[in-house]
């Protein structure tokens, strides 16, 4: 098994069905109360990449990428028009749309985040798969040089700097990101008669911990 660091089609993600998943155990007491339980720490996204196809051309090329990622075998990046940059809707991407740590003098490697806020409560979700060209960082409001004082790993989302940032120090960054995913199927059924008709094929993505 092997992660590919390929993006899917962007023009054929776009228009697709899906979102996140939770997994939530639910007990029902005798009493009528709930005891509710999680055994994930973070969601997981699923999609449906059939449903951007318009064309054969557009089958052609989908049917292209499944051969080549083996089917379930390899992962690859699927950009999810929904929920794909650091800043929100309608804002420009800044070195300052994510706190991503705070310095100490020591730790140099910080991972990128996105946090998700509602009321009180807020969700930290590790982003893994920056797009190349899209990641600025900034010092308590200052931006760096990438390749000077900061590197990224694009595979794996970390930052890291030069020089540990000091003690106090704010750590933010900006960026776009992709989601690391799956074919959730060994098996694409096309019927060209069925899709000139306007029935297109389910072709289930699913994302993967990396």
């Amino acid at each position: 098994m092997a992660f590919h660091e390929i993006r899917f089609p962007v023009a054929l993600s776009f228009g697709s069905l899906g979102g996140p998943e939770r997994r939530t155990d639910v007990v029902t007491l005798a009493s009528g109360f709930e005891e509710r339980n999680t055994p994930w720490e973070h969601s997981r996204r699923r999609y449906d990449a059939g449903v951007g196809l318009r064309s054969l051309e557009d089958v052609e090329a989908v049917v292209a990428f499944f051969e080549a990622r083996r089917g379930r075998l390899h992962g690859f990046r699927w950009k999810d028009w929904s929920d794909y940059r650091s800043a929100r809707h309608g804002r420009e991407t800044t070195a300052e749309d994510q706190e991503i740590g705070r310095g100490d003098d020591v730790q140099r490697v910080f991972q990128l985040v996105k946090s998700y806020r509602s009321g009180d409560a807020v969700y930290t979700r590790p982003i893994r798969k920056p797009v190349a060209g899209t990641v600025r960082v900034a010092l308590s409001g200052t931006e760096l040089v990438e390749g000077v004082e900061f590197t990224v790993d694009h595979g794996a989302g970390l930052i890291s700097f030069v020089n540990a940032p000091d003690s106090g120090a704010v750590i933010t960054a900006g960026f776009d990101f992709d989601v690391p995913v799956r074919f959730d199927t060994d098996m694409i059924q096309v019927s060209v008669a069925s899709f000139n008709a306007g029935q297109i094929p389910d072709i289930p993505v699913i994302e993967v911990r990396v």
